[in-house]
């Protein structure tokens, strides 16, 4: 007997919890907020634990990332956003990615439960801030003495409003009163609304948690056993319920009583008391909510496989494509020992074979998957350099933009991977060509190189370093083939864009002295051999 009403009353206790969670946050239309990229960043920043990111900036910029994750995150809140590029930015241990796989593919498995996860979690797109530098950062802010004790306020003024009737110099203690009462909404207005923002998207997350606690599946993740704590801490959070019996008494409370101020205070020591468990909560449904996210993104998707880990000079993408682009002409690549160099036409697609290559690279060490048929792939930081120019309110012209990135690329780690489009285009072509391989060899000497450049000399002095490739267009499909470009089409396009016959003649006939005075590519190869420059 005594066993049964042991468990009605913990029965009880979790209806109850679960009750004044959900009633508190009422289940909000989902709203896709346009959040600032630093306040995606947070999580990560917060979590980072020290040392250089396997993505810097420039390379999350020339990959175009941002719009990568914009792909991944649809339909996912802010918190699910912070995971999937906190993932992304730092990359995974091999352990880590195992266990995603495993969470993601049971996740596939099932699509009519990854659906209800997926609706249960929509109220959480209602956040209209983040929430990890406060649960992760900062002090607990010193709490007035007065806070809490403001009840003295109303009763001065409600009797200096009588004391009206015996002398008009009560309307000094009005003035007082209301003196206090303003200055204290002015002096924290703003810390107040932003503190509002900030507890409805923890209640949020504590909806989340009391939600998600009796799905099957869900218990490795810890949500059972936040059930009672979510929901006692959702109704603290709260405001008084009166505002929704009497419709302005809210406001009255607020203005003479500093309700909301008292509120405040209270609300700052409880979440700073509770912080370890909010963190939790956050970190919990942030992740759940990133795989999720996956496995709806490649449950849409036709092309796409898991990819297997490999030697650091060792890359087999085959027919890679690019997850951002409509209609992705696939490519095929495999490099065994050395990197390469990629020359092709211009317009045929170098620069986008090299960010195909790159998202597939990023994507396989954070996810463990590629857009590809096939694909081993080291699990190593990646570094590009693709898009210098100049910076005039910075004050660097393209080539000094390029120097310092080459001077990044060659103190990054031996165990990277280097993506470099297009190298030293701000200065004339000797001096181009001579620092680009310079720096090219250097990096291949220690690290997985590919290139892509028009300067088709570089081909020659980093063949011992670098296996020269030619994208080639073949009918309405594009193909990767050993070799380098034999054919230029840069004066032919110059008809195609609308230049006279006159400019096509001058040009060709300059291209054709400048091809006999270069005309010893084969040369080349001895320059940077094993006995280095003379």
């Amino acid at each position: 007997m005594s066993q049964t009403l042991t468990g009605l009353a913990g029965l009880a206790r979790h209806l109850f919890a679960y009750a004044r969670a959900v009633a508190t946050i009422p289940e909000p239309e989902p709203i896709d907020y346009p959040f600032a990229p630093s306040d995606v960043a947070q999580l990560h920043r917060v979590t980072q634990a020290g040392g250089a990111p396997s993505l810097d900036d420039q390379t999350w910029n020339d990959l175009l990332l941002e719009r990568y994750l914009g792909e991944l995150s649809a339909e996912a809140s802010i918190f699910g956003r912070q995971e999937l590029y906190r993932r992304l930015r730092a990359g995974a241990t091999d352990d880590a990615r195992h266990a995603q796989r495993e969470r993601v593919e049971a996740l596939m498995r099932d699509p009519a439960a990854l659906q209800d996860i997926h609706r249960r979690m929509r109220s959480q797109r209602a956040a209209e801030t983040e929430v990890a530098e406060l649960l992760f950062e900062g002090e607990r802010p010193a709490i007035p003495r007065w806070a809490g004790r403001t009840w003295p306020l109303p009763l001065g003024l409600l009797a200096s409003l009588a004391a009206l009737a015996l002398s008009p110099l009560a309307w000094l203690g009005v003035a007082a009163v209301m003196y206090v009462l303003i200055t204290a909404q002015v002096r924290y207005h703003e810390r107040v609304q932003a503190w509002e923002r900030s507890t409805h998207a923890l209640q949020l997350l504590l909806r989340s948690c009391t939600v998600l606690a009796d799905v099957p599946g869900l218990a490795a993740r810890g949500f059972p056993g936040s059930r009672e704590q979510a929901g006692r801490i959702s109704g603290a959070l709260s405001r008084s319920a009166l505002a929704r019996v009497i419709p302005g008494a809210q406001g009255y409370r607020d203005w003479f009583m500093l309700a909301n101020l008292n509120h405040y205070f209270k609300t700052v020591a409880l979440v700073f008391d509770n912080r370890a468990f909010l963190r939790d909560c956050l970190l919990r449904c942030a992740a759940l909510e990133a795989d999720v996210a996956l496995a709806r993104h490649l449950l849409g998707r036709g092309a796409w496989c898991w990819a297997q880990g490999c030697a650091s000079r060792e890359t087999v993408l085959d027919g890679a494509l690019h997850p951002l682009l409509p209609s992705p002409a696939p490519l095929s690549l495999a490099l065994d020992g050395k990197g390469a160099f990629i020359s092709g036409q211009n317009g045929v697609g170098k620069s986008t074979f090299l960010r195909t290559l790159g998202v597939n690279l990023v994507a396989a060490n954070a996810f463990g998957f590629c857009y590809a048929r096939r694909a081993r792939v080291p699990m190593l930081p990646v570094y590009a350099s693709m898009q210098g120019e100049d910076s005039l309110l910075g004050g660097e012209s393209l080539y000094m933009a390029e120097l310092r990135r080459a001077r990044e690329l060659l103190a990054a780690p031996q165990c990277a991977i280097f993506l470099v489009d297009e190298i030293f285009r701000g200065t004339n072509h000797v001096e181009s060509v001579s620092a680009a391989a310079a720096v090219l060899d250097t990096l291949a000497a220690r690290s997985l190189v590919v290139v892509a450049s028009h300067h088709l000399e570089l081909a020659s002095l980093l063949a011992q370093r670098l296996d020269p490739y030619c994208i080639k267009r073949v009918g309405t499909a594009l193909a990767l083939e050993r070799g380098v470009l034999a054919e230029t089409n840069g004066i032919a396009l110059l008809a195609a864009q609308g230049f006279d016959a006159g400019v096509q003649h001058k040009a060709a006939r300059v291209a054709r002295w400048l091809e006999r005075y270069l005309a010893e590519p084969e040369a080349g190869k001895a320059v940077l051999g094993v006995a280095g420059v003379v």
